[in-house]
């Protein structure tokens, strides 16, 4: 998803997750918590940069509503 929307535009972890379990709430809800997992691990190796209010963040020292982008350049 990060690669297809490249490096100006993010996206929310939802978006995976429903693209996953699709439109059943309770499904792709249970999901969350894996693709969080992920994307600190992707973030980690730097394949992606997590967002909280527009500002990249520690990706193991963030709360909250997040969204995530590929590296610029």
């Amino acid at each position: 998803m990060a690669a297809a929307r490249g490096d100006a535009k993010t996206f929310c972890p939802s978006e995976i997750a429903r693209q996953i379990g699709g439109s059943d709430e309770k499904r792709w809800r249970l999901l969350m918590s894996p693709i969080r997992t992920e994307a600190v691990r992707l973030a980690d190796e730097g394949a992606i940069v997590l967002l909280r209010k527009g500002r990249p963040v520690d990706p193991h020292d963030f709360k909250g509503i997040y969204r995530i982008r590929l590296p610029k350049g």
